[in-house]
């Protein structure tokens, strides 16, 4: 069964999913470019790693309760102090963990220098989240925009804080970043929303060579078959994140039409 919708499909935004969607489509971006960038070019998959706790767990402390073994009756009678109170029942809490996190993103590197032409990164919900995921990949970018490599940044989440752009606030769901390095500050952006469809976009490669043209959708719906995510997605439920309320009556209607 294909995806149902015509752009981007919001249910494999479920963090349950998108883990795999993610992986998935690396890959699938990879294997789609890589035959038309030879011989000069190839695809290597890359992984940033880091550590980090769970942004939404809270430190627990230690109750200042005096722990100590209960007296004897001819103990008490001899002990001039006063008797300590059995301590309380304790409670279950977490306290967060360390995490080690890799995210894969792909390099397109000159076959001859080995020199890494241009970065392609799909962003995760980490990313887009206060903390050391969205820090370790503002540290990257910035590294990439301060240096003659070309920059494609794929964002499919609605959640989240998007990556900064200067002067303005551009109101989207979805968002595809084209850097080239000879334009900087200046970058090609690709806004849309969940009911229009997904753009299609030119890799930048070295001046003058042939640049392949990346369509998403076409790639998106290739890994929704392969992975089998019809089989995995309850449609008669909400998606998560939840969509606004004109993006959610078109939605259902979208998919009680197609049944």
């Amino acid at each position: 069964m294909p995806s149902p919708f015509p752009g981007m499909n919001p249910y494999l935004e479920n963090p349950e999913l998108w883990p795999e969607v993610h992986s998935r489509l690396i890959i699938a971006i990879a294997d789609a470019v890589a035959p038309q960038l030879r011989p000069k070019y190839r695809v290597a998959v890359e992984k940033r790693v880091y550590q980090m706790t769970d942004e939404n767990a809270v430190l627990v402390g230690i109750p200042d309760v005096v722990m100590g073994r209960s007296l004897t009756n001819s103990e008490k009678e001899q002990s001039p102090l006063a008797v300590a109170s059995p301590p309380a029942k304790p409670m279950t809490v977490s306290v967060p963990i360390p995490e080690e996190v890799r995210e894969a993103y792909l390099e397109v590197r000159e076959v001859g220098t080995g020199e890494v032409v241009t970065v392609i990164e799909v962003l995760s919900p980490k990313n887009k989240r206060s903390g050391e995921g969205r820090k370790a990949y503002e540290t990257k970018r910035q590294q990439i925009l301060g240096s003659s490599t070309h920059l494609v940044e794929i964002d499919l989440l609605r959640g989240g804080e998007p990556m900064p752009i200067l002067g303005m606030q551009i109101q989207s769901h979805y968002r595809i970043l084209v850097s080239r390095s000879p334009s900087r500050p200046k970058a090609e952006l690709y806004p849309f929303g969940l009911q229009e469809q997904i753009p299609t976009f030119l890799l930048p490669l070295r001046r003058g060579d042939v640049e392949p043209i990346i369509d998403l959708k076409v790639l998106i719906d290739g890994v929704y078959d392969r992975a089998g995510f019809d089989l995995a997605i309850d449609y008669t439920q909400k998606p998560v994140p939840p969509l606004q309320e004109n993006d959610a009556a078109w939605a259902n209607t979208l998919l009680q039409q197609q049944g």
